[in-house]
């Protein structure tokens, strides 16, 4: 008979990943209901609720209609079939839509009302407001408007993803006959417009554009009588799959596939409530969806666009401005100091965004770009932002002769044409650019500076969670160590000829590399806390992580369970293990932070026996990272940086921090307490002065 620890793992220990995401979305959801928070906080959380799940549909439910489409009877890990998924998915999205719209006509809008910003409707308007605005309508608007008859000569409109649309009714007198018409609410023209001069900062009327064209339809239809008109959107299928030859052109192929994205099948129609069925009866006909794909939003459609009004110059209703510190070691006062003698004395482990972004990566790269000493420099970008100066760096040092060797990410999703835009640049101004591997995304983010330095050749080197994106590390939570470690510049070295030449190195000194070495990696260490456990040893798992997935590594984290060893997981997104299972995860505890900034490091540590040891990087512990990813995990030797990332992790799992906890039902348990992230900003703000 088996022991516990050897018994059968039970069948039902996976929670479904998609319903784990959308938890997710509800905790964002629980902060715009929170009225704790600044008013304006709870737009900008109200809009990126509306933006994840946009992203949602347009990813993780295309991917299941796509499978669901080929006749795939696979089941998930949880067991469920892809249209058993599928049917709660949409029952839990309906839910979800139905709170989100709650929370913003119930309570948020009657409180920016009373905060001096409205949102009004046409009817509302007092008549020289009105008179202005079909002036503006005239002039900016009507000009750019085009409504798409629907008849036996004028065939169904093509509707593109994520546009805002009326589908209006009218009557022609003289053949007695009903038409149908498409308007497409134009995105170059500011959803919400402003209602008056807005003189005042404390007042700020606005009328959404939707409501201004459909009060001006007669202007659209002379000769016939609008009837009726309804507001509807379109969410397509926007995942990218690049058929990739070995002897084709990577640039060429993503850019064919990007040119059909646009046209990809829809996933989900959202409808403005009341919708007329006979209308609605069109368009799911005409859309080819079925009727379970259809939303009911109550109120306004494209909540997204909220962030509009999280723009306002209203300091009073919002969290107070935070500004990141310049690492202490990186600066003397407000002198900046040289990054490449910071880092001769010891590793940096920069914190972003309690540590400027700025101020020590950026600079890191400017200053090798500028430095007359630094022969090379080579980089991985998987996003970047619009004006980037870690881009315009690496121009400035291939300008100046310095040998640039960029890989530039051309398939990170949904940055692809800012990608290729950016690839062009640097190779117009000498760099070296690569492209990725064939089969893989390079998701790692590594940067490597060579130097002369009295006759010897010095690698100095960054390794990070985070993208080299100056305006998301200014709101993404990251790590990064900035080293000239012999061992990680070697590393990194190796790891740049199989980025851009024929190398197959699996094996490194201080990195993890996937898709070889991280899943196996983990899942050796985390076995190794079960020996130590067994012998009676120090043993403890920590991982934080934004996803945890992989059902290999889930399955050895059950099996440490069984062993003793206590497991903490900081998990910001989708967590697919069950915790608190007698007989399986009772030594589990998972917990989520959703706040402020978006808690995106990946940092994992071992007791080892009492021999601590950490590692931190860019994987989540994810099918797509393990496998289909250039993924690094660097080991985190220097005993500063340990400390720090002690003093960084522990706080969060600690009793009296306001967090969500994961019960072994699946569901998320809130808990009030202590601001994790205010409590760091504190201590960052403390340690600068």
């Amino acid at each position: 008979m088996p022991t516990p620890d050897s018994a059968p793992l039970p069948a039902d220990r996976f929670l479904n990943r998609e319903l784990s995401w959308l938890d997710f979305n509800s905790r964002v959801l629980e902060l715009a209901e929170d009225d704790s928070l600044p008013l304006l906080e709870r737009v900008k959380f109200l809009a990126i609720f509306a933006s994840n799940l946009d992203e949602f549909y347009m990813v993780r439910i295309a991917g299941l209609k796509r499978r669901q489409s080929t006749g795939l009877t696979v089941r998930s890990p949880d067991g469920l079939t892809i249209r058993e998924q599928l049917e709660r998915v949409t029952a839990r999205t309906q839910e979800l839509v139905q709170r989100h719209s709650d929370v913003f006509n119930d309570d948020v809008l009657p409180r920016l009302e009373e905060a001096g910003i409205r949102i009004v409707r046409w009817d509302e308007l007092e008549e020289g407001a009105a008179l202005k605005l079909r002036e503006y309508f005239r002039d900016q608007v009507f000009p750019v408007l085009t409504p798409l008859a629907v008849d036996p000569a004028h065939p169904f409109p093509y509707i593109s993803g994520l546009s805002l649309n009326l589908a209006v009714s009218v009557h022609d007198p003289d053949t007695n006959a009903p038409r149908f018409a498409r308007l497409k609410v134009p995105n170059n023209v500011p959803r919400f417009v402003p209602v008056g001069s807005h003189d005042s900062p404390a007042t700020a009327v606005f009328l959404p554009l939707e409501d201004l064209i459909a009060a001006h339809l007669n202007q659209l239809f002379p000769g016939l009588d609008v009837l009726d008109h309804h507001f509807f959107r379109v969410t397509r299928n926007a995942d990218v799959e690049v058929e990739e030859d070995r002897d084709e052109d990577l640039l060429q192929a993503l850019e064919r596939e990007l040119a059909r994205r646009r046209f990809g099948p829809a996933v989900r129609l959202e409808v403005a409530e009341p919708m007329d069925p006979r209308i609605l009866e069109v368009l799911i006909s005409e859309l080819e969806v079925s009727p379970a794909d259809v939303v009911h939003v109550p109120g306004l459609l494209d909540l997204a666009s909220l962030m509009a009004l999280y723009d306002l110059d209203r300091p009073e209703l919002k969290d107070e401005p935070f500004v990141p510190t310049t690492h202490p070691r990186l600066s003397e006062g407000e002198t900046p100091k040289s990054v490449f003698a910071t880092l001769r004395e010891g590793d940096v482990l920069v914190h972003h965004p309690y540590h400027s972004f700025a101020t020590s990566v950026q600079r890191f790269i400017e200053q090798a770009a500028a430095d007359p000493h630094v022969l090379a420099i080579k980089q991985t970008l998987y996003r970047t932002s619009g004006d980037s100066p870690i881009v315009n760096a690496l121009i400035e040092a291939a300008e100046a002769g310095k040998q640039v060797v960029v890989l530039v990410e051309i398939k990170a999703r949904f940055d692809e044409e800012a990608n290729i835009s950016w690839a062009r640049s640097l190779e117009r101004a000498g760099c070296h650019v690569v492209y990725g591997l064939v089969g893989l995304k390079t998701h790692c983010k590594t940067a490597l500076v060579v130097r002369r330095e009295q006759g010897v050749i010095r690698r100095y080197c960054h390794i990070g969670t985070g993208n080299y994106n100056p305006k998301t590390a200014r709101i993404y939570e990251d790590l990064g160590i900035l080293t000239a470690d012999p061992r990680v510049g070697a590393d990194l070295t190796d790891l740049f000829n199989v980025l851009t030449g024929y190398s197959r190195q699996t094996n490194y000194r201080t990195l993890m590399v996937a898709p070889h070495g991280v899943r196996n990696g983990l899942i050796e260490k985390i076995r190794r806390e079960v020996r130590h456990a067994g012998e009676g040893r120090p043993a403890g798992i920590r991982i934080k992580a934004n996803s945890i997935v992989d059902e290999k590594i889930i399955d050895a984290l059950y099996e440490a369970s069984r062993a003793g060893v206590r497991v903490e997981l900081f998990v910001r997104g989708i967590c697919a293990l069950r915790p608190g299972v007698p007989g399986l995860s009772e030594n589990i505890r998972v917990r989520s932070i959703v706040g402020r900034f978006l808690e995106h490091s990946r940092v994992i540590s071992f007791v080892n026996g009492g021999e601590d040891e950490w590692w931190l990087g860019s994987a989540d512990l994810m099918h797509r990272n393990l496998d289909r990813r250039v993924e690094v995990l660097l080991r985190v030797c220097d005993e500063r940086s340990r400390v720090q990332l002690e003093k960084t992790l522990a706080p969060a799992m600690a009793p009296g921090v306001r967090c969500w906890e994961l019960r072994s039902d699946g569901s998320w348990e809130q808990h009030e307490g202590r601001d994790y992230q205010a409590e760091l900003m504190e201590r960052i703000h403390e340690i600068a002065n």
